[in-house]
């Protein structure tokens, strides 16, 4: 991994005190660090910047943090950056409601510097390690996708699937780490189609899990948010 002065981070908050604390454990840490005190700041900052990852407060003045995620995740430029939600809020509707809008991770207020340097470490690490791309080749963990070919390996044992669960599990697999909502799969997989329900994602990534075995369990369920991919070394995970 590249040293963390190679890594810019923004650090949004409208509290000064909440952004200097922040700021200071990450500059000690040895980020380069910028801040920004409202949304239109944030997105402007984003745009001209370029950070690596932002950490973001939900209650900010002009546009909600709400906004400013998805307004990231919607811009070409912006919607592959690392995004930590550091907030107030503690509900778990809160919680679902920013993961499922593209945050990597959730830290609510009381929070300790020390684990949310560690956090923004662990989300860079995960950025920094994509699924590992050869042409048209994708591998993560036990899992092989051949884009060109349309087939699908685990531990070169070849997995027959449907187009509709190879692009699937291609999906999770790109957007690896992130929580895909069910919308969001929708939208990609079966392109929104208005006769399709939700409840079809969930049919599918059921069937998608026991023909990959084992490392269906790499598809981990975020209960009402949507659905990840995770590699084998990640923390255990639940399915529904």
């Amino acid at each position: 991994m590249s040293k963390p002065a190679s890594h810019r981070i923004l650090v949004v908050d409208d509290e000064p005190d909440i952004t200097a604390l922040v700021a200071y454990h990450l500059a000690k840490a040895g980020y380069r660090v910028t801040t920004a005190a409202s949304g239109r700041d944030a997105l402007r900052a984003a745009r001209e910047e370029r950070p690596d990852l932002v950490v973001l407060d939900l209650m900010l003045p002009g546009a909600s943090g709400y906004d400013v995620l998805a307004e990231l995740r919607r811009r070409e430029e912006t919607k592959e950056l690392g995004v930590i939600v550091l907030t107030a809020r503690k509900d778990e509707s809160d919680r679902i409601k920013g993961l499922s809008l593209g945050a990597d991770d959730y830290l609510p207020k009381p929070f300790s510097p020390q684990e949310l340097v560690l956090r923004v470490a662990a989300v860079l690490r995960r950025l920094a390690a994509p699924a590992v791309a050869a042409g048209g080749l994708v591998t993560a963990g036990p899992i092989a996708v051949d884009r060109h070919a349309h087939r699908v390996t685990v531990n070169g044992t070849e997995v027959e699937l449907t187009a509709t669960e190879f692009k699937l599990l291609s999906t999770l697999i790109e957007r690896e780490g992130r929580v895909q909502s069910r919308a969001q799969l929708l939208e990609t997989v079966w392109q929104a189609q208005p006769d399709i329900q939700t409840r079809t994602v969930d049919m599918h990534v059921q069937r998608l899990r026991q023909k990959l075995g084992a490392a269906g369990d790499h598809i981990e369920t975020v209960r009402g948010a949507g659905y990840r991919f995770r590699r084998p070394d990640a923390r255990p995970r639940t399915r529904a």
